[in-house]
């Protein structure tokens, strides 16, 4: 009786320590919440989950922290596979007057990076030959003066021309949780973004950024590595003897 009476007060001493041991699920939302409210950008469910105490369960909290905002004046939303806290899309127009007006991208710029959106890798020639009218340096400029593309690599084919890629900040701004979240040819039929009869052909490529070069492309050179990219992008623009 001795022996079997020692082995359940064993065994309920363990049970009190694991229960000692669980993190209180309030709490460690608390924390989730006033991390992400403190982050000046977006926060992986890995970095969140790294500074609460261990064994909180990091997914049900960002389930329960988007429920518990859901209907607030601001949501925690996923952008670029990150976590933050975005204001409310339908409350986007009382805010406005106290946003700086920014200048439009042009009609030029919008279809460029468009093109590297849904084609990148991307060359400047092939966004010129998608698009059947030259791109000035100016726009290619602009784009990665926004910090919405990068360099990426270079073609391995004569002359090594420059490949453009998307970046995190282009999936922050437009909202997009990963670039496959791009709207497809029925979404842009739809939104009214392409008219008329399309051609039979016609098809909307499955768009990719992944950070692994392909096969068709060479990393860039150790020093254009620490070049800025405006700085970089004159580089190219020297090597093609192009405008």
């Amino acid at each position: 009786m001795d022996e079997t009476a020692g082995m359940q007060d064993a065994g309920s001493s363990e049970e009190t320590s694991v229960e000692r041991h669980v993190p209180d699920h309030g709490e460690a939302m608390r924390i989730a919440e006033a991390l992400l409210f403190a982050s000046a950008a977006p926060l992986s469910a890995a970095e969140l989950a790294g500074r609460l105490p261990e064994g909180a369960d990091i997914d049900q909290i960002l389930k329960d922290l988007q429920g518990l905002y859901a209907l607030r004046g601001v949501n925690l939303v996923r952008v670029a596979g990150k976590w933050a806290f975005r204001t409310a899309s339908d409350l986007a127009f009382v805010l406005a007057r106290d946003v700086v007006e920014q200048r439009k991208l042009s009609r030029a710029a919008m279809e460029t990076l468009s093109i590297i959106a849904y084609h990148q890798p991307v060359t400047r020639a092939e966004i010129e030959e998608i698009r059947g009218v030259a791109t000035s340096k100016g726009t290619l400029d602009l784009l990665l003066e926004t910090g919405w593309i990068r360099l990426r690599g270079r073609r391995k084919v004569p002359g090594r021309p420059v490949t453009y890629g998307t970046t995190p900040a282009f999936l922050d701004h437009f909202g997009l949780d990963a670039i496959e979240d791009l709207p497809g040819l029925e979404e842009l039929k739809g939104a009214g973004f392409i008219e008329g009869r399309v051609p039979s052909d016609m098809s909307v490529p499955v768009p990719s950024d992944a950070e692994a070069l392909r096969a068709d492309e060479d990393p860039l050179d150790q020093d254009e590595l620490f070049q800025e990219p405006l700085e970089m992008h004159q580089t190219v623009m020297d090597e093609t003897g192009r405008e």
